[in-house]
């Protein structure tokens, strides 16, 4: 389910389980009930308390943040696909 959601470009955040408690109380709010999360700083803003904290790889930061999924990966290789086929295409023609 973890990896599942980043390649369909959705952030799941870990917390502690007293991090979770505290944002569902937030989340059941009625007078208040927003959650922003911040990508970019890796928070959770609640409305009514401290920040909350995520950590999150690197890697798949850069690609939720820019809208990149496997394809648009391979595709930022482009250039360096065609390099690569046109040199091999001189170097062993008969393929």
């Amino acid at each position: 389910f973890y990896n599942n959601c980043f390649k369909n470009g959705i952030l799941p955040i870990v917390v502690s389980a007293d991090d979770r408690d505290a944002l569902m109380a937030d989340a059941s709010d009625t007078e208040n009930p927003e959650l922003s999360i911040d990508l970019v700083t890796q928070t959770i803003r609640r409305p009514n308390g401290p920040t909350v904290s995520f950590e999150i790889d690197p890697f798949r930061k850069k690609c939720l943040l820019e809208g990149l999924d496997d394809i648009g990966l391979t595709l930022e290789k482009a250039d360096n696909i065609d390099s690569f086929e046109a040199q091999r295409d001189k170097d062993q023609p008969w393929l």
